[in-house]
């Protein structure tokens, strides 16, 4: 299979901001503050391997679930686009003062760490677009890219929030939520001219 540069980024960097793993450290931190090292390093593992099985099934079967249900590549992209839209718009107006329950349960690290917020709606969403936009092969290594890189982050997020203070963690998550916006009107834009299109 040819591997195109061009074509990782343009499928890497999408997908990149829609996980949005250096703003999720705070939330890891969090999740993990009660846990050992040793803890810590299994659920890292554990939730990246959550985020990827369920990923990789939502790749090569939602394509067969659409067109059962009569889903057209248009209508994921509107659809998705305000999906990815309303996720954007409520992460830049919330204010992050939610609390939440340090708990040393290993089970988060399927849930909540793997699924939503390693791999939620955002991600699925933008895999999918990277399919219909670029196929399979570039979805796959954008994914396996993506969760080595989330694996890294989350094995060392206590130097990287250090290195960049809990503010500046915050700073990052707000512009990938500005970026993603962004996207999530392009692709919006794209489906509504494909419409079009497609009537003409």
């Amino acid at each position: 299979m040819h591997f195109d540069i061009n074509i990782f980024f343009l499928s890497f960097i999408p997908l990149f901001v829609a996980i949005d793993v250096i703003g999720l450290v705070p939330i890891f931190l969090a999740l993990t503050n009660e846990m050992t090292e040793e803890q810590k390093k299994k659920l890292t593992t554990q939730a990246t391997l959550t985020g990827l099985i369920i990923s990789l099934v939502f790749v090569f079967c939602g394509r067969l679930i659409f067109d059962y249900l009569g889903i057209t590549e248009n209508d994921f992209r509107i659809g998705g686009g305000i999906v990815l839209l309303v996720l954007a718009v409520v992460d830049l107006l919330s204010t992050g003062g939610e609390t939440t329950r340090h708990t040393p349960d290993m089970t988060v690290g399927v849930v909540p760490i793997g699924i939503p917020l390693i791999i939620g709606p955002a991600a699925l969403t933008t895999l999918l677009i990277i399919v219909d936009s670029y196929g399979y092969f570039a979805a796959v290594v954008a994914l396996l890219a993506n969760m080595l890189l989330v694996w890294v982050v989350f094995r060392y997020s206590i130097f990287i929030i250090r290195l960049l203070g809990a503010a500046g963690a915050k700073a990052f998550a707000k512009i990938f939520s500005i970026l993603m916006a962004a996207i999530a009107v392009m692709m919006i834009r794209l489906g509504v001219v494909g419409i079009i299109n497609s009537l003409s």
